[in-house]
């Protein structure tokens, strides 16, 4: 009976293991084994090509620098991506990198984990109201420029044009629209006839394309804030894509190039997300090392278009 009961317990145990180590590699993200600092990276939501190449970006970093990276998906909800930043600053994090789901939103969690001085690095959007250590992100602004010259340009400077825009309340959306707005001030011979977000999502931009087209069907020209929006409007726009209504996208995901290459997207104002989740990760070290850091680590943008799209598609 005792070595029944003992085996019993042996394989009890056993297993117990096994889920227990299954579960702290998937929360170090696949990047390997590591033993230094724990590091957690919030990020808005992995439902997005984008997010997954920052996501690898940083493994990669994380497993050079040999520390552990827990990633945590908000699937593009607040209230989710507040419990998990909450859930770091109770836990033995030593720094979090945080993509918000609402700039202004997660101020509050994230003034939490200052206040408990854990390091706090924003990639791709910033955290409005919130004095964090670092901020490396693409310049948007400066990228929703590039979009207008880019959309005038295959629009010979003259027609009407509809304006996707991205999660509400995100700093990348805010700056790639005053971008674009500021940018198409140069170009008087073109209207936007309508703006509406589809929440950088594919299928959400297919939806709302569609009714817009609907209601301004003479339009001819199109800007989504990010790529996975351009790619649901081209879905919409049918045949008319890239011969009546020229598209242009903003990331340079492996979808949106491929678009280019098919002459159904105009152009892409590429990222580089696995070098900004790279550099989160090596600022993050830094920080936990009480070496001095940037406030903001700015990432080169570029116009993607057919004549120079094979130097950037895979």
């Amino acid at each position: 009976m005792k070595s029944s009961s003992f085996l019993k317990i042996a394989a009890l145990t056993a297993t117990a293991a096994l889920i227990l180590a299954g579960t702290t590699a998937c929360g170090r993200g696949g990047g390997g084994e590591a033993s230094g600092d724990k590091i957690v990276m919030a990020i808005s939501t992995l439902n997005n090509p984008f997010f997954v190449e920052l996501r690898d970006g940083a493994q990669a970093a994380a497993k050079d620098a040999g520390v552990q990276l827990n990633i945590v998906d908000a699937q593009n909800d607040s209230a989710t991506q507040a419990n998990q930043l909450a859930t770091a600053a109770s836990g033995s994090t030593k720094a979090v990198i945080v993509n918000p789901v609402d700039s202004d939103a997660a101020a509050s969690s994230v003034n939490a984990l200052l206040k408990a001085g854990i390091p706090v690095i924003g990639v791709d959007r910033t955290v409005n109201g919130a004095d964090l250590d670092s901020l490396v992100a693409s310049d948007n602004v400066a990228g929703g420029r590039q979009a207008a010259d880019e959309l005038a340009k295959a629009m010979g400077e003259k027609g009407s044009v509809i304006q996707l825009q991205g999660v509400s309340g995100t700093s990348a959306s805010r700056d790639r629209g005053a971008g674009f707005e500021e940018g198409m001030k140069a170009y008087p011979g073109i209207t936007v006839v309508a703006k509406q977000t589809a929440n950088f999502d594919r299928a959400a931009a297919l939806d709302v394309t569609t009714n817009l087209m609907q209601s301004n069907p003479g339009v001819t020209g199109l800007f989504a804030e990010n790529d996975e929006m351009a790619l649901g409007a081209i879905q919409a726009l049918g045949a008319k894509a890239g011969t009546e209504v020229s598209v242009v996208g903003f990331d340079g995901t492996s979808d949106g190039l491929a678009a280019i290459k098919a002459g159904t997207l105009v152009a892409t104002i590429a990222q580089q997300p696995a070098e900004l989740g790279k550099l989160a990760v090596e600022l993050a070290v830094k920080a936990i090392k009480g070496e001095k850091i940037e406030k903001n680590v700015p990432v080169e943008v570029v116009s993607v278009t057919k004549t120079n799209v094979g130097d950037f598609a895979k």
